[in-house]
């Protein structure tokens, strides 16, 4: 199968050289994906809105490639307070709780200081 590569539109994709997600194989890989909606280029200042907009961007992506949230197989969480991560775990559960995906998060320094969370997941194709 050829790798097939999934673009959000960001400008960014483009100036750093990378894809919003790619195919390869039975599995899709999305680029770590922050609270940015796109279609403003705005991000919200609240860590939860922020969340939800992670999910959105991201199941945008899985649904271009042919499948869903339900589908993924892998998930890291980047927070940039270790204080999120209980007020965002919810929020977690309610859009990865059917997949219940191999999950890790790590407390880190993001590129934007306005963003609060990054999110990154792999998924493995319906067969």
């Amino acid at each position: 199968m050829v790798k097939r590569l999934i673009s959000s539109g960001s400008t960014f994709e483009a100036v750093a050289g990378y894809s919003r997600a790619v195919v390869d194989g039975d599995y899709v890989h999305v680029a770590g994906t922050t609270g940015f909606d796109y279609a403003q280029m705005r991000i919200d200042e609240d860590p939860i809105a922020q969340c939800r907009q992670c999910f959105r961007n991201i199941a945008a992506a899985l649904a271009e490639a042919g499948c869903t949230l339900d589908d993924v197989v892998r998930v890291r969480y980047y927070l940039t307070d270790v204080a999120l991560f209980e007020p965002l775990a919810p929020v977690f559960g309610e859009y990865l709780g059917r997949a219940r995906p191999a999950a890790t998060a790590i407390v880190c320094g993001l590129v934007d200081a306005r963003m609060k969370i990054e999110i990154e997941v792999t998924a493995r194709l319906p067969q």
